[in-house]
């Protein structure tokens, strides 16, 4: 029953929307009818700017790293990487914003983070180069992911390379629509 309640709470810490929260409580901004219409953070930094955005961006990684924390703290046998998987489902699907959510790529962060700190290193390194270099948020993410994997290849165990795979993949699919804009020319930039 204490497994089943810690994925429960993992999956609800997941589908806290805080670009929804931020949004609303201190813009009076609803980010869903803005932009993308995302809950993620590349949308609020467009729509309520850089402060909104580095908000939202930190609380989605944190959300990530709290859901694998919980065994820890509730002293369940569930293995952290379950816990992880079941925050992106609930940023991806949030049970408090109608069940359409963000791409989770801060969150997958924060997951990452706990799981494999220097896999989560290089793929900031990516990240941040990718976007200097190309200023597409979409492709600095897609690339990271895949950075990620790489490093769980060479680094890390099966189960993380697995759950590597499984995130970049992810981030790939809910990107999509990103992709198609990136090879028309037609993707924003962040600047």
């Amino acid at each position: 029953m204490l497994n089943i309640l810690t994925l429960f709470l993992s999956y609800l810490i997941g589908s806290i929307s805080f670009a929804l929260v931020v949004g609303k409580l201190f813009y009076k901004t609803d980010v869903r009818n803005y932009g993308s219409g995302n809950l993620g953070a590349t949308n609020v930094f467009r729509v309520l700017g850089k402060k909104g955005g580095i908000i939202v961006a930190i609380a989605d990684i944190l959300k990530g790293t709290v859901a694998c924390l919980l065994p820890q703290i509730l002293n369940s046998s569930v293995n952290p990487i379950f816990c992880g998987l079941f925050a992106l489902l609930g940023h991806i699907f949030p049970v408090f914003a109608g069940f359409k959510g963000g791409k989770a790529v801060a969150t997958a962060t924060g997951v990452l983070l706990f799981l494999t700190p220097f896999g989560t290193l290089t793929g900031f390194f990516v990240f941040i180069l990718t976007l200097i270099l190309s200023k597409y948020v979409s492709l600095s993410s897609m690339l990271a992911g895949i950075a990620i994997f790489i490093y769980s290849v060479i680094f890390e165990e099966k189960v993380m390379i697995a759950l590597s795979l499984f995130i970049s993949v992810l981030v790939i699919i809910l990107h999509r629509q990103n992709i198609n804009r990136i090879i028309s020319g037609t993707e924003n930039k962040l600047w």
